[in-house]
């Protein structure tokens, strides 16, 4: 199954899970998730699911559904992850230290039934994913799956709605409720103390196989943006994206990425490279007078996953140069 199947393949080797397998852990399982009266049941984009005891065994299938499993107190089984940190146990650091007991199997591809299966799952969260409803079926015949909210999109599900679907999947609504509140008030702070974003235009890019494609706040990276009070440029916005996360762009459009700050996120070598050298972006004016940001690998990563573990630590090492950026930018721009 295709997880993203409107993705050319070098935005899909950039963006989804490509990450290595490690054994089975042997013991039983973290501690019981509790917290809330069971069973529980979740609406979501395939139906209705009902956990009828509190998940002990979870698998987090959602490539940033881990986070807010984590941020429970929940150590899940095996997980989903971008492909840059398949080599951290498939987590970022703002995600490390919250593993309890054997860290997670770190499952790799589309979902894999029998290797599933063999974790011994009470609870499979696919919030973060693109489950389609056959794979759904299968994968629920091990155990409750708990997919995407209905009206979202696959991979395209908000911070809050994401939380919220865990938790009560989970029977602690209520704590999920505070780190959605958590995560907000950190958006708020950084909009507080740097006013200067408010009505400026930003857009986070991802540069691929010689394109570039500009996230919308379809996505978690363009919802981190508007999310500290920026507007995507008229130019991108207006762009037909046939229901997807991102504008492509060829090298005659680029025009459209002028703004007040531009995020490129070219955290690799070789994405870096083509950047520089690539003399139509040069010539934007929002790159050639300085106002470009590009990001390291974990603040790609952190912006990326967008999650209320994730939140705090891209702000951090983001805002701070948002601001430098922005400051550049003519009056009114």
């Amino acid at each position: 199954m295709p997880l993203r199947r409107s993705l050319p393949a070098g935005l899909l080797l950039a963006l989804l899970l490509l990450t290595a397998c490690t054994s089975a852990p042997e013991d039983p399982g973290p501690a019981p998730a509790g917290g809330g009266p069971f069973p529980v049941t979740v609406e979501h984009a395939y139906g209705s699911t009902t956990i009828p005891a509190a998940p002990t065994r979870v698998v987090a299938l959602g490539v940033s559904d881990a986070d807010p499993l984590l941020a429970l107190g929940v150590t899940p089984v095996g997980l989903s992850a971008f492909s840059s940190y398949e080599q951290t146990g498939g987590l970022g650091p703002w995600a490390r230290d919250r593993v309890q007991g054997e860290p997670p199997v770190v499952l790799t591809g589309d979902p894999n039934p029998e290797r599933i299966a063999s974790l011994r799952p009470d609870l499979i969260v696919a919030v973060s994913a693109g489950l389609d409803q056959p794979t759904y079926d299968v994968l629920s015949r091990i155990a409750p799956v708990v997919a995407r909210p209905a009206g979202t999109i696959a991979f395209g599900v908000p911070l809050a709605e994401q939380t919220r679907t865990i938790a009560t999947a989970l029977g602690r609504a209520e704590e999920g409720e505070q780190l959605v509140a958590q995560a907000e008030a950190a958006f708020a702070q950084a909009r507080a103390e740097h006013p200067e974003f408010a009505g400026r235009t930003g857009t986070a890019v991802l540069p691929f196989d010689g394109r570039y494609g500009a996230f919308t706040d379809a996505d978690a990276r363009g919802r981190f943006m508007t999310s500290l009070g920026f507007t995507l440029p008229a130019g991108v916005a207006e762009i037909e994206t046939g229901g997807s996360f991102y504008a492509e762009l060829s090298s005659e459009r680029l025009g459209v990425l002028d703004g007040d700050v531009l995020v490129m996120l070219a955290d690799q070598p070789a994405l870096r490279a083509a950047v520089d050298a690539d003399p139509v972006l040069q010539q934007v004016p929002v790159v050639a007078d300085g106002r470009m940001v590009i990001t390291d690998a974990d603040t790609t990563g952190a912006m990326s996953y967008n999650t209320v573990l994730s939140v705090p630590y891209a702000l951090e090492r983001l805002v701070p140069q948002l601001s430098a950026a922005v400051q550049k930018a003519p009056p009114g721009n």
